[in-house]
């Protein structure tokens, strides 16, 4: 087996398949499983349509993932775009998101999007929020204003938008917190799902999906014990939140491996804001369906180009004369058009045509990536592939060089 010979166009690859009948909002299947680990393949219907998984969502924290259409969302194989419940709060405002269509409208994107609650941002703002068992006050970094957020509250901003999968309110503490404040985050999460369990059905609209999320660090007991305390209540999924926010990364994947193929089977599984290959493939390899991450995005405005040889850095002067394509197997359009000289020119002279076509290749590769182990779950070949992409896994997270 050799890399050439995994690639695909992540965007016909969704298409080949047989598409499947229209389902009901929040049904979930799953169409295969590896026979050697927990990794499995399924699909997860939405108002807005079918979901392949496993599946890397895109972020738009404002309703737009920078400097791409929805077109070209769709042509690089994105399935499902995230945007931040917080940020469009304040702004443009829940309700005049709402007066637009919803996010669907307002964006022109006919997809499934999911929202994020913003806890973690509002939680991010130590100094500007104060915390109590039924919500948080914070002010906001935009202008100081102060405002309230509780697991209704962040509902209804989500009803407002309208999204298809809405996150429940949860405490997020920092990576390197002490047990004690572990725990006090995590009970304080229960008591939050519990109270968005019983008004997700009086707030949300029909159809309107509403996953909880399990905190406890990476304390793989405090996990299980959250894990325990939020399987029962009415949730279409489950996340695992509190990851990638500062703790090593072998405690996260260590995490994460234990903690997935525990969470329901029959729900999709989802951890939030990861991002990297070697990140992507634990988290499939443990059994999650869904995961997002800001990586290939931001790091396309900063000259980041993810290849399967290694990460290009177009900053560095050796590209200036290479006429060769960031990735000659790619079939994005920046690879198929132009060259790595062309792309560091754009970069370097600050050109909006370069951040839309380095984010076009970053999306691209991220879903060929989880895309070839999608395919292989479903091929019956996942163990063999998973083994080369590990090996290539550190390469594509490195610097490439000329190469």
């Amino acid at each position: 087996m050799t890399t050439e010979s995994l690639r695909l166009d992540p965007a016909a690859d969704l298409l080949a398949g047989i598409q499947p009948p229209a389902a009901s909002p929040g049904r979930f299947e799953v169409v295969a499983t590896d026979p050697s680990g927990p990794a499995r393949s399924g699909r997860l219907w939405t108002r807005h349509g079918c979901v392949e998984t496993p599946c890397f969502m895109p972020v738009g924290t404002y309703g737009a993932v920078k400097g791409l259409l929805p077109a070209d969302l769709r042509e690089v194989g994105s399935q499902v775009i995230l945007a931040n419940a917080y940020h469009l709060a304040h702004r443009p405002g829940a309700e005049r998101v709402r007066a637009a269509g919803g996010l669907h409208g307002f964006m022109g994107y006919p997809g499934p999007i999911l929202t994020d609650s913003g806890g973690y941002q509002v939680f991010s703002l130590r100094s500007m929020q104060r915390i109590d068992d039924d919500g948080v006050d914070y002010r906001t970094h935009f202008d100081g204003s102060l405002h309230r957020m509780t697991p209704r509250s962040v509902l209804e901003v989500q009803s407002a938008l309208g999204s298809d999968i809405c996150m429940i309110l949860d405490h997020c503490p920092p990576g390197d917190a002490s047990v004690a404040t572990v725990r006090e985050a995590m009970d304080r999460s229960t008591r939050w799902a519990r109270a968005a369990a019983d008004c997700r059905a009086d707030v949300l609209t029909p159809g309107q999906l509403c996953f909880g999320i399990v905190q406890g660090g990476t304390d793989a007991a405090l996990r299980r014990e959250h894990l325990a305390d939020l399987v029962d209540l009415p949730f279409d999924g489950l996340a695992l939140g509190g990851l990638s926010v500062g703790e090593p990364i072998p405690e996260m994947h260590r995490t994460i491996a234990e903690i997935a193929p525990l969470m329901p089977a029959d729900r999709p599984r989802y951890v939030m804001g990861i991002g990297t290959p070697l990140d992507l493939l634990v988290a499939v390899s443990s059994g999650v369906d869904l995961f997002d991450c800001v990586m290939p995005t931001r790091h396309a405005r900063n000259g980041q180009l993810f290849t399967f040889a290694g990460r290009i850095n177009l900053r560095r002067s050796e590209f200036r004369d290479d006429d060769r394509p960031v990735d000659e197997l790619c079939g994005c359009v920046g690879c198929r058009t132009f060259s790595r000289a062309y792309l560091r020119h754009l970069h370097e002279q600050r050109d909006p045509l370069y951040v839309r076509l380095a984010t076009a290749h970053n999306l691209y590769f991220f879903h060929e990536w989880v895309g070839v182990m999608r395919r292989a779950l479903r091929e019956g070949r996942f163990a063999a592939v998973a083994a080369l992409l590990r090996s290539l896994g550190a390469a594509a997270e490195s610097h490439a060089g000329s190469s």
